[in-house]
């Protein structure tokens, strides 16, 4: 895992059922296409500065695709109405990124 981000996805593990990028609600989280995947999908960290480092989004994956900083190490950032209006949007979307944000 990579120093100085809030959040990690495995991309081997996704299997892309999207159950993270319903309950982030921040929006740092999406779905991407992705063509070699079985679901043609996978999740990805599209706004990692927006991460409040809620957990929820690792609680959430069945894979344990994705991994949380530590609270008592990294700096996270607060929910802004902003952050929680993109969450609306990509799911909204589908669950992918509103095109602005891709």
């Amino acid at each position: 895992m990579t120093q100085n981000v809030p959040v990690w996805i495995m991309e081997s593990r996704c299997k892309a059922c999207s159950l993270c990028v319903e309950v982030c609600p921040s929006g740092t989280l999406a779905m991407r296409s992705e063509p070699k995947s079985a679901l043609g999908a996978i999740a990805e960290a599209i706004a990692p500065d927006d991460c409040i480092g809620c957990g929820e989004c690792e609680l959430a994956c069945p894979d344990f695709a994705i991994a949380v900083a530590d609270r008592k190490t990294f700096k996270f950032a607060k929910l802004t109405e902003a952050s929680r209006a993109n969450a609306q949007a990509i799911k909204a979307g589908g669950y992918y990124a509103p095109k602005d944000k891709r």
